[in-house]
């Protein structure tokens, strides 16, 4: 309070504190709804399935506006509601997903305790009745048929069966079995896991003529059984089967498939081999007429009797050609010509000895002029095309022309089939020439092996053969080399008696300061002959032969300077190759 002149307070400021009381103006409010929940089905009376909550905005500590009570207003006699807690729960026992699965329950919140002036608030509530195991499978019919016809492949569906389950789910999964009949061995049953069907299929060709029908007894079992439930079972059920076979017109079917047949290569045209027999498998019975498929005997070695099914050689038979036919035979109705079988005939050609011997190769044998008597210096071997049951067994001997030269014998090593070529000769005299003679050819021998046939770093063999052959440079593995280069003199302007000693000495030379010389194993080759010879080449490296044809007769006009080789070349007689 204020001087209104003064402005000036009258009495101290005082405090007033204004309370507004509650009245009941506002209903609860569902504020998780709608709302959804799931009970097993056949659940026992009082089985909770889902609490609902409302609030109210009005003062919960003065009076009764705020205090909520639970009742519902849709979905009895299947369930209730607390009226302070909101849980709801199942009220009948029993409840089957399979006759209603779904529930709508309206339920309502209201304030004032419920008493008459309160105001309320609903939500609704879908409950879902979920699946147990509670319903066994059931076969609609006690018994089904089915025909097939007998041609059906193996593997094939005969047929489908199912087992009626109002489960769902892993509830309503089932195996099918056969469990009696008499077509456990033709016939089997499976389980489809998408559809749940029992698919029947064959495990083995079917034969009307054989058998006309077949009966099956199948069971179908749940697979997941709840031991709850057991008093609802049993949880399997059976029904009876039965397969007719229907007939088709068949091909003929031989007796064997595969006919093996055997016949001398020397047997004549008409020579009958076997015979072969086919069918048909028809209650008909049609006569059959019998061929060859010639596209497996292009050249037609064989005939077949189109009534009796005998085979017989068409043409002469060569087993060292081919050993082995294998033709395939026709067998066809005479009333339906498009009815074909088909068999095999393996026939197999018996060997004569009908092919002389052969050499493996055509041989050609070089020997030394100073080979020891008894020396093999041949072994040869024969082939046949022939094949004797207890294998080859070869004679060898020699010809009448080649037996009359004692120069050399055969021994026949019998089982070996080996030709041993030994030579025999008189003593020849040793090559010595006079010191003072003027010799145009001269061997230095080192009594060095080297190191074998395997041993390429020795030497090349090809100066052996061309005297004008530059020999590569070897590169000692022990020692740097240092590079040189050779180069040959022309000695055909310098006197005969100077060619050779200069050919000598720059042979020496080179061995000197070769890298590759000793210790390694090396070849100088002095065979020079020097240039312009009006009797071009002695040497006997190149005129020692077997085949040569030369006379060297007028060597012994030559002077006593050739008297030696007038000797060792001019008799053709004493020639140890006579």
């Amino acid at each position: 309070a204020v001087d209104r002149l003064t402005n000036r307070p009258v009495e101290p400021e005082s405090e007033f504190v204004v309370k507004i009381q509650d009245i009941n103006d506002n209903e609860p409010t569902f504020l998780d709804g709608p709302y959804t929940a799931g009970v097993p089905e056949m659940s026992p009376v009082g089985t909770s399935v889902v609490q609902v909550t409302a609030t109210d905005a009005d003062d919960p500590t003065y009076g009764n506006s705020a205090r909520v009570v639970y009742s519902i207003l849709q979905g009895q006699p299947y369930f209730s509601v607390e009226p302070k807690t909101g849980i709801i729960r199942t009220a009948l026992p029993s409840m089957d997903r399979e006759a209603k699965d779904q529930y709508l329950l309206v339920i309502q919140a209201k304030d004032m305790v419920g008493q008459m002036g309160g105001l309320s608030g609903t939500t609704s509530v879908t409950v879902t009745l979920t699946d147990v195991n509670d319903n066994p499978p059931r076969f609609a019919r006690k018994s089904y048929q089915y025909n097939v016809p007998e041609s059906l492949p193996v593997v094939s569906v005969v047929a489908k069966i199912k087992a009626a389950d109002a489960d769902v789910g892993p509830n309503a999964e089932m195996e099918y079995r056969i469990i009696d009949g008499d077509g456990l061995g033709m016939l089997r049953v499976s389980t489809d896991k998408e559809t749940q069907e029992g698919v029947i299929t064959l495990q083995k060709e079917l034969d009307f003529e054989t058998k006309a029908s077949y009966t099956l007894r199948i069971e179908a079992t749940n697979k997941n059984i709840d031991p709850q439930f057991l008093s609802l079972g049993p949880f399997s059920d059976t029904t009876n089967v039965k397969i007719i076979v229907e007939d088709v017109d068949e091909p003929p079917i031989f007796t064997s498939p595969v006919n093996r047949m055997v016949v001398s290569e020397a047997a004549k045209v008409g020579t009958i081999i076997g015979t072969v027999a086919a069918h048909d498998p028809d209650a008909s019975n049609s006569l059959i007429r019998y061929s060859i498929d010639r596209n497996t005997d292009l050249e037609r070695f064989f005939n077949i009797d189109a009534t009796t099914g005998v085979i017989s050689t068409a043409k002469q038979l060569d087993r060292e050609m081919n050993a082995v036919h294998n033709i395939t035979l026709l067998a066809m109705e005479s009333q339906d010509p498009t009815q074909v079988g088909r068999g095999i005939a393996v026939i197999s050609v018996l060997d004569i000895n009908d092919n002389a011997p052969m050499f493996a190769i055509e041989y050609e044998t070089f020997l030394c002029e100073n080979a020891d008597p008894g020396q093999v210096i041949q072994t040869i071997s024969a082939v046949d095309k022939d094949e004797p049951p207890n294998g080859h067994r070869f004679y060898f001997a020699l010809t009448p022309e080649a037996a009359s030269n004692l120069n050399f014998t055969l021994r026949d090593n019998k089982v070996l089939v080996l030709l041993i070529v030994t030579m025999k000769r008189r003593k020849k005299e040793p090559l010595i020439f006079d010191e003072e003679r003027d010799i145009r050819e001269n061997i230095v021998r080192y009594d060095d092996e080297g190191g074998g046939e395997e041993d390429t770093e020795a030497f090349d063999m090809a100066a052996l053969r061309n005297l004008n052959v530059i020999r590569d440079t070897k590169t000692r593995r022990d020692v740097t080399p240092e590079i040189q280069f050779f180069s040959r003199p022309s000695y055909k302007s310098i006197p005969d008696n100077v060619i050779f000693r200069e050919f000598i000495w720059d042979r020496l030379k080179e061995a000197d300061i070769d890298p590759s010389a000793p210790p390694y194993d090396s070849l100088q080759t002095y065979a020079f002959e020097g240039s312009g010879s009006v009797a071009e080449s002695l040497s006997s490296l190149e005129s020692l032969s077997t085949d040569s044809d030369q006379n060297y007769d007028y060597l012994s006009d030559w002077g006593p300077r050739f008297k030696k080789l007038a000797d060792m070349y001019g008799n053709s007689e004493d020639s140890v190759f006579s």
